[in-house]
């Protein structure tokens, strides 16, 4: 494994062939650009979503071009505050092609999930993201290994056999 810069892990959000998956397992982030928008939320204020247009558009983009993006989310129910945060902004991204699907954690006490959430490009690489206890990302490794590979997409089949999709899920 080999730390990327978030130069490339966005270029490879942006160039992977033909399929990006995503597995969440945490039930709470603190991302410097999520932080101010779940605080208008907590507070009961309207957000109109823009800063989500930048990769609604991505989304829509990889959609054209016959790619697919998917989302697995691993969350313990009653939902933490940051998923509800989560569940309540995902539309626009469903709505640009982006396949969200929500999974209680008590259905995954079975399946061997890597210790970290990550991103699995085309089979072929994968980022593993690193965080710190308050949620906030500290650091991107990426992988080529066969294991890491065949662990992954173990894992993100398994979960992703259990989750429900985002229009079918009721949080608790």
């Amino acid at each position: 494994m080999v730390p990327i810069s978030d130069d490339e892990f966005e270029r490879l959000l942006t160039d992977f062939e033909h399929t990006a998956v995503h597995l969440e397992t945490r039930d709470a982030y603190g991302t410097a650009v999520e932080l101010p928008y779940m605080a208008k939320w907590a507070a009961g204020e309207y957000d109109d979503l823009e800063w989500l247009q930048g990769w609604c558009a991505t989304l829509r983009r990889h959609v054209a071009a016959g790619r697919s993006v998917r989302r697995a989310r691993i969350v313990s129910e009653p939902l933490s505050d940051y998923q509800r945060w989560s569940y309540s902004i995902a539309a626009p991204m469903v709505e640009a092609g982006e396949d969200i699907r929500w999974v209680p954690r008590s259905a995954v006490s079975s399946v061997a999930i890597p210790g970290n959430d990550f991103y699995l490009f085309d089979d072929r690489v994968v980022v593993f993201l690193h965080y710190a206890g308050n949620g906030l990302g500290t650091a991107k490794t990426m992988s080529t290994d066969p294991h890491d590979i065949e662990l992954c997409r173990t894992a993100f089949d398994e979960v992703w056999s259990r989750a429900i999709s985002h229009r079918e899920y009721q949080p608790v």
